[in-house]
């Protein structure tokens, strides 16, 4: 049986999140995750650090169903003004309901051309409705920083890629494993302590298929925390 080594959540889409020593987890996912997102006011997509690489320096933490934004320089962001300001564009902070978010991407991660747009799911500013918790372990990841890959969970060990198709038990809560989480420009991208790495991507996509972490749905509620045990399919 693996172990919990650290938990993260992520209260506003892109921006830094908060690491935490235990929470809820629902059907949306750890409390406050991702339930927040940045619109663009001229697009309507909701903003990402794939389009907007500055959002990886500003950082969420989430306070009784409420988020606090503070900038690179400690400096709060607490308005939708603020926010237009610092990102240079008007944009307007949304809390996540029963429509989902428009997202994009580049087709093209070298380049950052050709770039894609599609509808994520409803419930919390996700890209994908096969995902609301993810996971990564120690194994996994080497020497790879976690905040890379925004993953929730940070598990000891490693062979996560067999709970695909599966159902596991993290502390009180079961997940149904759905498949592993395909990666994009984001995590080349700069953020405090970590510098631009594009071999980041280049890597991923030659080892692991471009594919790294596991997502999954949560089928019973409950909680976790550090040094709760992951238990493995029988």
């Amino acid at each position: 049986m693996s172990r919990v080594a650290g938990l993260w959540r992520y209260p506003v889409k892109s921006l830094r999140g908060e690491r935490v020593e235990a929470s809820e987890i629902g059907q949306e996912g750890l409390l406050g995750d991702r339930a927040f997102g940045i619109v663009d006011e001229e697009t309507g997509n909701v903003l990402t650090a794939r389009r907007e690489p500055r959002l990886l320096f500003a950082t969420a933490r989430w306070h009784d169903g409420e988020v606090e934004i503070t900038g690179p320089d400690d400096a709060p962001l607490d308005t939708d003004d603020a926010l237009s300001r610092w990102l240079e564009r008007p944009v307007r902070l949304a809390r996540a309901g029963a429509d989902g978010g428009v997202y994009e991407n580049p087709k093209d991660s070298e380049r950052e051309t050709d770039w894609v747009a599609w509808q994520g799911p409803g419930g919390a500013w996700h890209d994908s409705g096969t995902t609301r918790v993810s996971l990564v372990s120690t194994g996994t990841l080497g020497a790879w920083a976690p905040e890379r890959f925004r993953s929730n969970v940070l598990i000891e060990g490693d062979g996560e890629d067999g709970f695909v198709g599966r159902q596991v038990r993290l502390g009180s809560v079961t997940l149904d494993v759905t498949g592993r989480v395909g990666r994009c420009v984001m995590v080349t991208r700069a953020q405090p302590g970590l510098e631009v790495d594009r071999d980041v991507l280049r890597s991923v996509h030659r080892e692991r298929g471009g594919e790294l972490a596991i997502g999954a749905l949560v089928l019973e509620p409950g909680t976790v925390a550090v040094g709760d045990r992951l238990t493995p399919p029988a």
